[in-house]
């Protein structure tokens, strides 16, 4: 299983199970994953891989910025996330 730095994933485990995130950083089992509200830029959450489930989705603008070590805030997170999810409701909501 690869991650990417920008990449929406699902917790699999603990209490914030079925929540989604970003990740922030990659180190050799851990992601430390952000979603601009509970979890925001300085504290992120340190989860272990197994514990994650990924998406297909990266986001490409938070890849760059993150990468190239720009500004960002906590509200580039929470809009990424929203849109994310609009787009996965509606395609669960097109499927039927």
């Amino acid at each position: 299983m690869e991650f990417a730095i920008g990449q929406v994933v699902i917790s699999k485990a603990g209490r914030d199970k079925g929540n989604v995130f970003i990740v922030y950083n990659i180190d050799e089992e851990y992601l430390y994953l952000v979603d601009g509200r509970s979890r925001p830029l300085k504290s992120p959450k340190k989860k272990k891989i197994k514990h994650i489930q990924p998406t297909k989705t990266i986001n490409a603008d938070l890849h760059r910025m993150i990468l190239e070590k720009e500004y960002i805030k906590n509200a580039d997170f929470r809009t990424a996330l929203k849109i994310f999810m609009e787009k996965r409701e509606e395609n669960a909501n097109g499927e039927r």
